[in-house]
């Protein structure tokens, strides 16, 4: 998703997907509170991470003790990060290539240069209106680039980034999967295509049912977008950080205790307006208290 806000079905529940754009300044507009900025220090879960444009030294050093990989969204690090930041924060970086607007060329050559990297996202949200948007058959024959890149770069292959859209026919995110394998079968020999991993997003309740939606392919899973930003006026919507606090616990004991889950990334740094208490950053270096939380959870 990116800054430009999308309506999304999600089963019976409407949610409102926020967005990423490159160079987001990290403060803007954001009413910080007054938190300490540093955790009890604690071992690091290799799954946890963040999804979220990060620019600021501080931020990386506020949320290094508890968090271990990031990702904006795009194929290279924000400007702002520090060409050291895997020894000195001992966080990862992932780049995605978001549609197929890319030079592959340039990425392969990026990850070459990076062999730390070992991973790629690709394709993020092609049935959500506003995001990538492809349909099953275009996300087809765009697939073999994405297998060309990852085998020039010996890197595996993380998506697509599914959730429950807007696209007609495709709403359903294991609908889409299922025309996506279809349409890639039927044009390369009855072949499957390459998937090292699957991603998915999740903004509600239940999101161990729709992890085990997902079994049938066979696939790990990337949770690359998760918070719970359930809105309708049916009592059990969030509207407080205690109640987002809750609901992080229990995604996040969900998430680390299942064995088919790689990694997962909460959304998101700063986000402004803020009304389900989701942002892990208030003002440059600091974490919420919801930012403290994520990074003391157990694993």
């Amino acid at each position: 998703m990116r800054i430009s806000f999308s309506t999304v079905v999600a089963l019976t529940v409407l949610w409102v997907a926020p967005g990423h754009a490159q160079g987001t300044s990290a403060d803007a507009g954001f009413a910080a509170p007054d938190v300490a900025s540093t955790p009890t220090a604690v071992a690091k879960s290799a799954k946890r991470g963040i999804a979220y444009d990060l620019a600021s030294p501080a931020d990386m050093a506020a949320l290094a003790p508890g968090v271990s990989w990031w990702y904006n969204w795009t194929s290279t690090p924000n400007a702002g990060v520090p060409a050291n930041y895997l020894t000195q924060y001992q966080m990862d970086y992932y780049p995605m290539l978001w549609n197929g607007s890319f030079n592959a060329s340039t990425v392969v050559a990026f990850l070459l240069a990076n062999p730390t990297i070992h991973y790629l996202l690709v394709l993020n949200e092609p049935n959500v209106g506003g995001q990538s948007y492809l349909t099953p058959q275009q996300a087809a024959q765009l697939w073999p680039q994405y297998e060309k890149i990852a085998s020039e770069a010996g890197v595996k292959i993380v998506g697509p980034q599914i959730t429950w859209g807007t696209m007609p026919n495709y709403s359903d995110p294991v609908a889409w999967l299922d025309a996506f394998y279809a349409a890639y079968e039927a044009a390369n020999g009855g072949r499957q295509p390459s998937i090292d991993y699957l991603g998915f997003h999740w903004y509600d309740y239940g999101i161990a049912d729709q992890l085990n939606r997902l079994d049938k392919y066979g696939k790990p899973i990337w949770v690359t977008e998760f918070a719970n930003w359930h809105s309708q006026n049916d009592g059990a919507q969030i509207t407080t950080l205690a109640e987002q606090e809750t609901q992080m616990t229990s995604m996040v004991a969900t998430l680390e205790g299942r064995s088919d889950v790689f990694r997962y990334a909460w959304f998101t740094g700063r986000v402004s307006p803020d009304p389900h208490y989701s942002s892990l950053l208030g003002a440059t270096g600091q974490l919420t208290g919801l930012g403290q939380l994520y990074l003391s959870l157990p694993h």
